[in-house]
């Protein structure tokens, strides 16, 4: 960072007069917290995504022939509002266009109605244009316009549905890809077997957004990603797929169409969907109808229930969401509202109550293909995903199970604490680390397909999950000289310290996410303060304090050619992290928390709640960002209360696991 930006990031003194009523913020957030809680006990806010997700449910409903009107006309409203001022659409709020969504975007727009006259088509056509023109879309685009013939399929990679044929140890094989790729990608292969082409009632097309026009582009781009020795061996093989495939025996496909249909209906879950995310329900929902399945058939009616209990309508506007997250919503509300305490406590419990029999105790997921002796036991993200718990959501879950236990002393959590760190454990990576949903999920090489120019085919150990993993067992009572598990984990999150002092957060925004993960993780396991892992991150987070007391990072942090933190501005979740961290790293007394503490006080709103349009959650880094409307609600009350309880404890140790 520069002398100039360090200078602009230190911190300005606040008066510590603008904490002195803490008590009345932390009940006013806990109240406001409080009223969001569902009738039996959970607790669900809004996920949003970039344009491309609403974008593409109408693409989806043009590609049946079955527009309407009334929900459209909501996304259209969604999506002509977060079109940028550069007259595309971002992966994030305020950020730069991408290409990608802005294309999804101007296609939705002109299928709700939008004339390619009118002037915000035109701004965002001359936008799309500048940036190379929709040729220069992702893969994922280029395969969504090839559904209705705006694209010739060339400019798709080839992914021949034969993969569902292959030996498992076939070097691509579908259990080597994480599950978002896996349930996503195996109808999609379907589609790309059989080519079919979209009713599109409207007759829509885009030659306007082309700079070469489709039929005549020979190279279509690559992923950043898709560099050195795999990436030209991959891209030959697709030569070498392109000219085949029109030649693979008809036999042999029709089998590997069977095997993808029997695996996308064994995995259906109700109307939840397909891995409870939105691409792999559309792309059943697609399958279904190209392979004329009737639209009356109980697997199809559950497939259509499932996409639209995604769909977000407001008063004026909708959106689709990529996924629904009670599990997560409920789990670290439950959180802050046990560390609010008072009447705060009884509502977390309810909120456990609830999650209690969603625990998955006889589905043996996808996991098992890797881990097949292990017995089921985590949770998973959303309100059914069966064949998907993860280690992130479980080890939440159980650390506040294990907290409301400790309070009441009630034995009821005992057994599905005990049945899911026994699941948690099992799924322990080589590497010592843990992963979202997979054990050992580390096939690198696939990244490098042409299929994958969005760098996330993959679901390896991270930083973040490995941390909450060590948090939970050494909450649990654990500690490295007796538990070779936490040893092992302890050890992985030592190693992925980076240089600047912080640790890179995967399914967070991104350093400070990461860091406030495994400080906490690393106080729990008995790390002590003073510890130079320690002190090097509590050196990192002073060092990017914000002047206005608060923390904040962009999506800079996940660029390849990283070089260090960029200033960002201050968001009230990064804030409420940052402060947590310092406070697990023995920092309650810093007056860099106190800061932290009085930006938030200050920044909360009459609703008790913060205001953040910033997204802060990540999909894929450098891809796909997610805006957690729950975070700016639980996040800081969560810091708030702890820095209340700490200030009246005589230890000044956080006690729990984060």
């Amino acid at each position: 960072m520069s002398l100039a930006a360090v200078a602009a990031h230190q911190p300005a003194s606040v008066p510590a007069s603008v904490i002195d009523d803490l008590d009345l913020a932390i009940d006013r957030a806990a109240v406001a917290l409080r009223r969001e809680q569902r009738g039996d006990g959970h607790f669900a806010f809004d996920l949003e995504a970039d344009a491309t997700i609403p974008a593409e449910y109408v693409m989806l409903r043009h590609f049946l022939g079955e527009p309407d009107d009334t929900i459209e006309a909501k996304i259209g409203a969604y999506l002509r509002r977060t079109q940028e001022a550069h007259g595309g659409w971002p992966l994030l709020h305020g950020g730069p266009l991408n290409v990608s969504a802005s294309v999804k975007a101007y296609v939705a727009l002109r299928m709700v109605g939008d004339a390619a006259a009118a002037p915000h088509m035109l701004k965002a056509r001359d936008a799309i244009l500048a940036a190379g023109g929709a040729a220069h879309s992702n893969v994922f685009t280029r395969t969504a316009l090839a559904l209705f013939g705006m694209v010739p399929w060339r400019a798709v990679p080839v992914m021949p549905i034969e993969i569902m044929n292959a030996p498992s140890w076939f070097p691509f094989h579908i259990y080597r890809i994480s599950y978002w790729a896996r349930d996503t990608l195996v109808p999609l292969l379907v589609l790309m077997a059989l080519k079919p082409r979209g009713v599109n009632p409207r007759g829509i097309d885009i030659p306007e957004l082309f700079v070469t026009p489709p039929e005549r582009v020979r190279i279509w781009p690559k992923g950043t990603n898709q560099v050195g020795g795999w990436g030209i061996i991959f891209g030959a093989l697709d030569k070498v797929l392109q000219a085949a495939e029109p030649y693979f025996p008809k036999g042999k496909r029709q089998s590997a169409i069977d095997k993808a249909v029997a695996f996308v209906r064994a995995r259906l879950n109700g109307e939840d969907g397909l891995g409870a995310i939105y691409p792999a329900m559309a792309n059943t929902v697609m399958m279904f109808r190209v392979l004329g399945v009737p639209d009356d058939h109980p697997d199809v009616v559950l497939a259509r229930a499932a996409v639209d209990k995604l769909l977000a309508i407001k008063d004026d506007e909708a959106f689709c969401q990529p996924a629904l997250s009670p599990v997560w919503d409920t789990a670290l509300s439950a959180h802050a509202l046990i560390e609010a305490g008072g009447a705060s406590t009884r509502a977390a419990e309810r909120g456990l109550a609830w999650l209690k029999p969603l625990q998955v105790l006889d589905v043996k997921g996808d996991w098992a293909e890797r881990r097949p002796d292990v017995r089921p036991g985590g949770w998973a993200f959303q309100y059914r995903n069966d064949h998907y718990p993860d280690l992130d959501d479980t080890a939440v879950v159980v650390m506040a199970m294990d907290r409301a236990r400790s309070h009441s002393g009630d034995a009821g959590f005992n057994e599905s604490i005990a049945r899911a760190r026994e699941w948690v454990v099992g799924l322990q990576s080589k590497n010592g680390g843990w992963a979202a949903f997979d054990a050992d999920n580390t096939a690198t090489y696939l990244n490098y397909i042409p299929f994958a120019d969005h760098g996330a085919l993959l679901d390896p150990p991270t930083a973040d999950v490995t941390a909450r993993v060590v948090s939970m067992l050494a909450q649990l009572g654990e500690v490295p000289d007796t538990s070779p598990a936490m040893k092992r984990g302890l050890d992985y999150l030592l190693a992925e310290q980076h240089p600047e002092g912080g640790w890179y957060g995967r399914w967070g925004f991104n350093f400070i996410y990461g860091t406030w993960s495994v400080l906490c993780a690393l106080n729990a396991a008995g790390l002590p303060g003073d510890a130079a892992p320690v002190r090097r991150a509590v050196a990192w987070l002073l060092s990017i304090q914000n002047a206005d007391g608060g923390w904040g990072e962009d999506d800079k942090g996940y660029d390849l050619a990283y070089k260090g933190y960029s200033p960002a501005p201050s968001t009230a979740s990064q804030t409420a992290w940052a402060a947590i961290a310092l406070m697990a790293a023995g920092e309650v007394d810093h007056p860099a928390v106190e800061r932290g503490i009085a930006y938030l006080r200050a920044s909360q709103t009459e609703d008790g709640f913060w205001p953040e349009e910033f997204f802060t959650g990540t999909g894929f880094p450098r891809v796909f960002y997610l805006r957690y409307h729950g975070y700016p609600k639980f996040f800081p009350l969560w810091a708030l209360a702890r820095y209340r309880n700490l200030k009246h404890s005589n230890s000044r140790t956080v006690m729990v696991g984060m």
